[in-house]
């Protein structure tokens, strides 16, 4: 279970992201973002020494606010062959330091948020520890999330979404040479309402957000799809 320590982080994580958003391609706010935390969930490492958040973050700096999903992982030491990933470091204070990577280039949470597809954990609320959040939307469509997945494979941007792949666990690196692939992808740009449809998704998450006037939103933040290899 991860433990949310009420204590101070320095540089804190919305300062950290906003100096990092505008390198992403899916940013499209201002050169100097102006931010506000306005959502998302946690979920568990089964080992216990990976912090794992889903941010959510608006932006009021352009010409109309908009809300990035930024899935974000701390670690107690830097992650080998992450360095793109790397978001930038915090000093905390119970934990000391903190590495904070972008979440898709690291395989806990990618392992965990395939996990959460499949039904095999719960999403945590962001805030609390130990509390389940009820208003994570998991669905299974079509024949449903294969079982043992890994990744991440390769990591690509695109406009509004980071795409992920995954497959079968290889002996030698993170993503088998041969078989099915498939894409995990990772919503960045928040749009509210319901989920696409005939988008091939085998599984896929759902959850809400706080507008800057304080509205209530609800929408996908990721889905993973079988793609050809």
């Amino acid at each position: 279970m991860a433990v949310i320590h009420r204590t101070t982080m320095s540089p804190g994580k919305l300062e950290l992201i906003a100096a990092w958003l505008p390198s992403k391609p899916w940013y499209r706010g201002a050169d100097a973002p102006l931010l506000a935390k306005a959502g998302g969930f946690r979920l568990d490492d089964p080992e216990g020494e990976v912090g794992i958040e889903f941010m959510v973050v608006t932006d009021t700096s352009g010409d109309a606010p908009v809300a990035y999903l930024v899935p974000m992982t701390y670690r107690g030491a830097p992650l080998a062959s992450a360095e793109d990933g790397l978001i930038g470091t915090s000093e905390h204070g119970v934990l000391g330091r903190r590495w904070i990577y972008d979440g898709t280039h690291d395989g806990v949470l990618v392992e965990q948020l395939l996990a959460l597809l499949a039904g095999r954990t719960t999403a945590q609320d962001q805030n609390t520890s130990g509390a389940p959040d009820p208003t994570v939307e998991v669905r299974s469509e079509g024949p449903g999330v294969p079982q043992g997945l890994t990744g991440p494979g390769t990591v690509t941007d695109t406009e509004d979404a980071t795409l992920v792949t995954v497959g079968p666990v290889a002996q030698e690196g993170p993503v088998a040479q041969e078989g099915p692939v498939s894409t995990l992808t990772l919503c960045r740009v928040l749009r509210p309402g319901p989920a696409p449809e005939g988008d091939g998704a085998a599984g896929r998450v759902l959850a809400g957000w706080s507008a800057p006037d304080g509205s209530r939103q609800h929408g996908p933040f990721a889905h993973l799809a079988a793609s050809e290899r």
